[in-house]
């Protein structure tokens, strides 16, 4: 097969990954099917190496497929699957297109990348795992498909929804706006800029210099027993195959390939006119003079400004109330999502890639600020303000590629106890205005919150809310509904680890009819 043969195949697995990845964050309205979700996501090495680590299942071991195939034909993994890899490929074909020549060697920089490497296995043998989210592939492009993409494609889409109707026109319809958390889209500028201007500039340098996966993959292609090796004996000292090594690691001077840095493109292969690049066997390569180390690199620490708070969601109050709450709630921990079994197992095992929040129907999972603490800058939270986690929907149970969010069946989903609603008498209108509200009993799924007499006069029957925690879920319904600002009267308190509820016990009603009568309806 010859290297223009192989550099097709690549662009074209690429660019197939490359769209389902991107249909996937952007899917707004859930057409995936959960089989092929997974399917999809089993390749994805962090998110399948952590769900490996907490599930030790089989079906989580795609990692395991990426060493493999590393050990084999080196870092195919980033040309083929990395989705944030193939998106510098596009940016880099957009931006370098009128660069000639478009790339040169550049420095190994193997403290640099030795570095980031440890203090990412150090951060999680520590039990952070900020680190390893912020810079794992995976989730770096998730969070800018669903921070930055995604609001816009759901916009456009209601626009256009908005302007077909009138006209009888009924393919789109209107969907919830996604809600913004300025924390998340600001770290996600920070990410996507320098790797946008390094993908236009020099090629795959931030897979090279910064990316922890890289590095990991590059210390195993260097044995890989599949390499790119130069033939000097063929080599015709052209140097086309320099000018488009978008890892820079071919070095015409030396007559050595860096196979540590070598992302498998095949750029090289498709432009030799002759046989000077070969892609064999490791063994039979001549001996040659390592590569000259480069100079010292170093971290550049910058500071990502963390300001506004996660954006509120659409409330429809039923009754306005006189004076604001002055009460605040007392939450003693946040809410994790559905399946995650505890806060604690959700951080260890969440990369924050978003997928779950770019899935989740009724938006109540946003990115987290420090609710986790500060090494769970980002991971996705339960916000009740923005939306309450629907009783029939277990979308987010089913598109978690770490094991973070596992599956859970509709009936287990129901009786899992996430928190527990807690009721503040002082913030209620029923209790400061005499009137009459309710709106928390009727989008409790469960009710475990129901209204209990409060007050019973000739003028004026006014009812309260009552909570029973053994039935309630924590969904979050009556938070979202409760109309009182800024606090609410009515919160849902996370538990840190997730309980079972008692099944609430269904009333049958009376439906006795007595047919004598002439109308029995």
């Amino acid at each position: 097969m010859t290297g223009r043969h192989l550099k097709r195949i690549r662009i074209g697995v690429s660019a197939f990954f490359l769209a389902l990845m991107a249909a996937l964050f952007l899917d707004f309205r859930n057409a995936f099917p959960p089989e092929a979700v997974q399917g999809l996501l089993y390749l994805q090495f962090v998110p399948s190496l952590l769900k490996f680590i907490h599930a030790a299942a089989l079906g989580a071991a795609g990692f395991i497929l990426v060493l493999i195939l590393t050990a084999l034909f080196g870092r195919v993994y980033c040309s083929f699957v990395c989705p944030l890899g193939m998106l510098q490929d596009v940016i880099g074909a957009v931006g370098g297109r009128k660069r000639k020549p478009r790339f040169r060697p550049t420095p190994p920089h193997h403290l640099l990348r030795l570095a980031v490497l440890g203090l990412t296995i150090l951060g999680l043998l520590a039990g952070s795992g900020l680190l390893l989210n912020l810079l794992d592939p995976f989730s770096g492009f998730g969070r800018i498909f669903s921070d930055l993409l995604r609001p816009l494609v759901i916009m456009a889409n209601n626009l256009a929804a908005m302007v077909l109707e009138p006209l009888g026109v009924h393919g789109l319809y209107q969907v919830r706006w996604a809600v913004i958390a300025p924390v998340s889209v600001a770290v996600t500028l920070a990410t996507l800029i320098p790797v946008a201007w390094l993908a236009a500039k020099h090629g795959r340098l931030y897979c090279n210099t910064i990316c922890p996966i890289g590095t990991l993959l590059g210390l195993i292609s260097r044995m890989a027993i599949f390499q790119i090796r130069i033939d000097s004996a063929a080599c015709q000292g052209c140097g086309r195959c320099e000018r488009v090594c978008k890892a820079g690691c071919i070095d015409m001077a030396n007559g050595v390939v860096d196979n540590s840095r070598c992302i498998g493109c095949y750029n090289c292969l498709a432009v030799c006119p002759g046989e000077g690049l070969r892609f064999d066997r490791r063994w039979k390569r001549q001996n040659a003079a390592p590569p000259k180390p480069g100079r010292r690199g170093f971290i550049l620490n910058t500071t990502v400004g963390l300001l506004g708070i996660v954006g509120l969601g659409r409330q429809v109050p039923p009754v306005i109330q006189s004076r604001p709450t002055t009460i605040p709630e007392r939450v003693t921990s946040p809410v994790s999502p559905p399946g995650s079994g505890s806060v604690a197992r959700f951080t260890a095992t969440c990369t924050a890639c978003h997928l779950c929040v770019s899935a989740c129907p009724s938006r109540v999972l946003v990115p987290s600020m420090f609710e986790y603490g500060a090494s769970g800058l980002m991971q996705p939270r339960m916000n009740f303000h923005a939306g309450h986690c629907n009783y029939e929907c277990t979308v987010c149970l089913n598109v978690c590629p770490s094991g973070a969010i596992r599956p859970l069946d509709g009936e287990e989903k129901k009786l899992t106890q996430l928190g527990v609603a807690k009721f503040i008498r002082e913030n209620c209108v029923v209790y400061t205005d005499n009137t009459n509200c309710g709106a928390c009993s009727e989008h409790c799924p469960t009710k475990a919150v129901h209204m209990v007499p409060y007050l019973n006069t000739p003028e004026k029957r006014l009812v309260i809310p009552e909570v029973d925690p053994d039935i309630c879920v924590g969904c979050g319904g009556c938070e979202y509904a409760c109309p009182t600002k800024p606090y609410k009267a009515i919160y849902v308190d996370g538990n840190p680890v997730h309980q079972r509820a008692r099944k609430p016990e269904v009333k049958v009603l009376d439906e006795t009819v007595d047919y004598r009568e002439d109308f029995p309806f």
